[in-house]
């Protein structure tokens, strides 16, 4: 070898150290960039929410919540905002860009904005809940309590999740937020300021929604296999049924908006929901056919991915809409009843004007989350899904969505993700269920060999159970012990 050629190699060596230098550099710069555009938001928020408290006049001592208290909730809202955004966008969109319906970065995106929007105009009642149901509010803001209560149950929650994600404990935001509020107005007033009715009620749709979601979600599964799977042509049974579901499910959230916020009568209502769903109907069924129509210009059947590709990406959006109008009031709720102290110690028109940073805080916090915090658990969570089958996710995607938005119409708080995972557990008992049907005349196999082929892991059941168990007396210990501290 020449010494000209390995001056030359030693070069291009050299560079190559350089340029992967840069490349390691600019990853790290990206981590970086994302943990500033978080930081960025909430000293944005905090900045705004604290000049509208000052200029409310809600520095006042006594009784009356300070600057610096809006600024720290406001401060702790949004970083718990952050943190479910980060977690939950992959109930979300998981399935779908597993499957290849759409890609990472526009189906973010996509889902950021379907999150702010649940959070903005759907997302009142789960808040009211949160607010009025679980502690006398009116009472906390008479004495002057409300502020320490809630920033104490923000506190708790936020630590707890923090805890239960080292711990790998599958714990949700919903639980610990109801259980810091509650632990909170036990804090101040003891155990009586706890209205355990409306607590019970709360508890009871965490119980029922997961198995809702299981039978909805083993139910879609059934119809599709029984009327695409086993169809004859198989296209044009996806072409009348799939269409329809995500329309009956489009029209459902719409239902919800329009006898909300926009407050339409019943007959103008249900006129309204048929429109909008026979619209996403015709719009699904055109694009639909666009795929079927490029499988078959290459002479092939199409695929599951091919036939499933436009319902996930729009059971994705219904599934962000949804946790959008019911997690944001995690955040509304216990900032909602800080922001109001404000207005009390700084007059009405401060404390009026102050309401609507809170669901900004909500939403943009849940969207940013996702944005810059969710992707990894995307991509993670999504190869998982669809090495299983795009159906399957269609069916848990769909189940999810309609659960939780009937929850949201119902002003239940309940936990997106033990939703989701209800959805999963019912395809999987179903699975078992209908693979037990068909080998009913097969030779029993031996116990251990029936334990490996279980599709659902009980001891897995057993840990999320019991994770949902200890969320709310442990959180609600933190929330009190904080509450007793700050008093």
């Amino acid at each position: 070898m020449s010494r000209q050629f390995r001056e030359i190699h030693t070069l291009d060596k050299d560079l190559e150290r350089i340029s992967a230098a840069e490349r390691a550099g600019v990853q790290s710069l990206r981590a970086l960039t994302r943990t500033g555009i978080a930081v960025l938001f909430v000293a944005v928020m905090v900045v705004v929410a604290a000049g509208m408290a000052a200029r409310g006049g809600t520095a006042a001592l006594g009784n009356h919540v300070g600057v610096a208290t809006v600024a720290a909730g406001m401060a702790l809202a949004i970083y718990f905002a952050l943190t479910i955004g980060a977690n939950d966008v992959s109930n979300s969109l998981s399935p779908a860009v597993g499957s290849g319906a759409i890609g990472l970065r526009a189906g973010l995106a996509l889902v950021a904005v379907a999150e702010i929007a649940g959070a903005v105009l759907a997302g009142d009642r789960v808040s009211a809940t949160l607010s009025l149901r679980i502690v006398n509010s009116a009472q906390l803001l008479a004495d002057g309590q409300a502020a320490p209560a809630m920033l104490a149950a923000l506190l708790a929650a936020a630590i707890w999740m923090n805890l239960a994600t080292w711990a790998g404990a599958p714990v949700s935001t919903t639980h610990s937020i109801v259980g810091g509020i509650a632990g909170a107005g036990v804090a101040v007033y003891g155990l009586s300021a706890v209205n355990w009715g409306g607590v019970a009620v709360i508890a009871l749709g965490w119980i029922a929604s997961p198995v809702a979601a299981a039978l909805v979600a083993a139910g879609l599964l059934a119809l599709v296999r029984e009327r695409i799977g086993m169809a004859a042509d198989r296209a044009a049974a996806a072409r009348r049924w799939l269409p329809a579901m995500v329309a009956a499910l489009t029209a459902l959230a719409a239902g919800m908006l329009i006898g909300g916020p926009l407050g339409q009568g019943k007959a103008v209502s249900l006129v309204l929901m048929l429109a909008i769903g026979a619209a996403v109907r015709v719009a699904a069924l055109a694009h639909l056919n666009r795929r079927i129509a490029a499988a078959a210009l290459i002479g092939a059947e199409p695929r599951q991915r091919d036939l499933f590709a436009v319902p996930l990406v729009l059971a994705a959006v219904l599934m962000a809409f949804a946790h959008g109008a019911n997690d944001a009031s995690n955040v509304t709720a216990p900032l909602g009843l800080i922001l109001a102290a404000a207005g009390q110690a700084g007059g009405a028109p401060a404390g009026s004007a102050l309401q609507p940073i809170a669901t900004l805080a909500a939403g943009g916090g849940l969207a940013l989350g996702g944005l810059l915090f969710g992707r990894r658990l995307v991509v993670m969570v999504g190869s998982r899904i669809t090495r299983l089958n795009p159906v399957r996710a269609f069916c848990v995607s769909l189940g999810t969505s309609a659960v939780v938005i009937g929850a949201s119409w119902l002003g239940l708080p309940v936990s997106t993700t033990h939703v989701a995972v209800g959805g999963v557990f019912g395809v999987g008992f179903y699975r078992e269920w209908e693979d037990r049907r068909r080998k009913r005349d097969r030779k029993a196999l031996p116990v251990e060999e029936t334990r490996r082929r279980t599709l659902v892991r009980r001891a897995h059941v057993r840990r999320i159970l019991f994770a949902w168990a200890i969320t709310l007396p442990a959180s609600a210990s933190l929330a009190a012990l904080f509450g007793t501290m700050m008093r």
